[in-house]
């Protein structure tokens, strides 16, 4: 049985940390990783996964790494028990946080110990050997609100706008955007980049999708409903971005028996 838990993050962090959360489980797992618009901070404090790379290859995944802003499907699996924790970050808080462009991280998760040296190495020995998960939150909210005192201030206006199309579900105009921000929109759409790890159509393109797929045990009556309710002209549009930011049609996502959903039953 799959165990998944959300805690939100001290007041200190509520700009730059959406939540942090769990995942633990005593059977072995197959994730389905999907397009994402937010950063995540991971650490498995028991069983490591391997990513799957086409129907045979497997490669061992990081112990602990910060995974960027995706455009792009993966696939995990664990033969055995398994214990995860993590932050769920905006994307701009890879700048704020790390001193890192989220486009840098776009599609990637590198090993913490690549990013931060020894500093990662050292936090991640913490976290494996944290009593409970309440101590490892501790930790780790305290660990990234010592980063955030001694970060630059590089606070973005873009920061905003990034937010505001999450917010949005990606229904937002980018012109008005920029516009609001006194920016021209290549000067919008560099800085937007910077801070999100992709142009602002193609993020809100992934929003849309994000909510879309959030839609999972709603009571929508149908694919077409819960298309329009997301902003999408017709359903082929609908089922083309699903299947690009899923590799799944709809229909088999929201039948609720691939590994996409498992976590969420």
């Amino acid at each position: 049985m799959i165990r998944y838990q959300t805690i939100a993050p001290p007041p200190t962090l509520a700009h730059y940390v959406r939540f942090g959360w769990t995942l633990e489980s005593d059977s072995p797992y197959t994730h389905h990783s999907l397009a994402d618009g937010c950063a995540e901070l991971i650490f498995h404090y028991q069983g490591i996964f391997d990513e799957m790379r086409g129907d045979i290859t497997k490669e061992k995944s990081v112990v602990s790494g910060l995974q960027g802003p995706a455009c792009s499907h993966r696939q995990f699996s664990i033969t055995s028990g398994f214990g995860m924790i993590g932050l769920y970050l905006y994307p701009f808080a890879i700048n704020q946080l790390f001193g890192i462009s989220a486009a840098a991280l776009a599609n990637q998760l590198p090993a913490l110990s690549d990013l931060l040296g020894n500093e990662g190495k050292i936090l991640e020995e913490r976290i494996i050997t944290a009593q409970n998960n309440n101590e490892r939150f501790a930790i780790l909210f305290t660990y990234l609100e010592n980063r955030l005192r001694k970060s630059e201030s590089l606070f973005s206006h873009v920061y905003n706008a990034v937010t505001a199309i999450i917010q949005a579900g990606g229904e937002w105009n980018i012109q008005d955007l920029s516009s609001q921000y006194c920016l021209s929109t290549r000067q919008f759409e560099r800085k937007f980049r910077d801070c999100a790890g992709f142009t602002p159509k193609r993020y809100a393109r992934i929003i849309r999708f994000q909510k879309a797929a959030s839609g999972y045990g709603t009571s929508f009556r149908s694919l077409t409903e819960l298309a329009h309710y997301c902003g999408y002209y017709d359903q082929s549009h609908f089922i083309h971005d699903f299947r690009e930011f899923s590799g799944l049609h709809p229909k088999a996502y929201f039948s609720g028996v691939t590994a996409a959903t498992a976590w969420r039953d």
